[in-house]
């Protein structure tokens, strides 16, 4: 899965990489964005621009359009069959831009965060999905994050992780193409060797944490015969 990610560049950086977005502002910077949290996205229907829209699908045919958290990623495998997820994928698809992602490692019953970042420290483009749900006129857009089996450098510390999509011709391929078949060829797990990992502090547990010392590498604790 993906419980959590940051953000924390320049409108610059994100303009080189998605050079068919206009970029206008500064960024809003987050070192650790958490469930039904807002982060930027690039969507199929308005690619030219980023959104800020709140993680965690809330599907069109929601009764009360509560954000729970409970559908901050959407798992590739029978996507396409999917309630939550059946029309996003088809209709409905966008880039998740990141700098990282976290995850936890089991520690007896501690749990230690890692932070994932490509060695070549270019931004993620998560593969995702989005919806808007509806009260009159009022619309709540939502989006999920795609996940995958993990790829070997994850697989240490857990068995999913985000698609990443790590071409410009794969991500304009997400927002333009309508053919199902190639929509979910693009779901693949991530080459292994393009990831680099490492141990943060325990901060990163308590979502109000926000701040540049989520990203700072902590030691690994000596080992017996280290």
């Amino acid at each position: 899965m993906c419980g959590r990610f940051s953000l924390a560049t320049s409108k610059e950086k994100l303009q080189q990489q998605l050079p068919f977005v206009e970029v206008n502002e500064a960024l809003r910077v987050s070192y650790n964005i958490a469930p039904t949290q807002h982060a930027y996205v690039v969507t199929n229907d308005h690619p030219e621009r980023l959104q800020y829209i709140a993680w965690g699908l809330v599907p069109h045919w929601s009764e009360d359009g509560k954000n729970t958290g409970r559908l901050i990623n959407a798992r590739r495998e029978g996507i396409e069959t999917k309630p939550s997820f059946r029309i996003p994928v088809r209709k409905r698809r966008c880039l998740v831009p990141a700098d990282s992602f976290y995850e936890w490692k089991s520690d007896g019953s501690n749990k230690i965060p890692y932070r994932l970042i490509l060695k070549n420290n270019e931004l993620m483009m998560f593969a995702g999905v989005w919806d808007v749900w509806y009260h009159g006129d009022y619309g709540l857009k939502t989006f999920s994050i795609v996940t995958t089996d993990a790829n070997q450098e994850v697989s240490s510390i857990h068995n999913r992780m985000p698609v990443i999509l790590t071409t410009l011709e794969q991500q304009q391929r997400w927002l333009k193409t309508e053919d199902l078949n190639e929509i979910l060829l693009l779901l693949q797990t991530p080459s292994d060797g393009i990831i680099k990992k490492y141990r943060v502090s325990e901060q990163l547990n308590t979502v109000t944490n926000n701040s540049p010392e989520m990203h700072f590498e902590v030691p690994e604790p000596p080992t017996l015969f280290g």
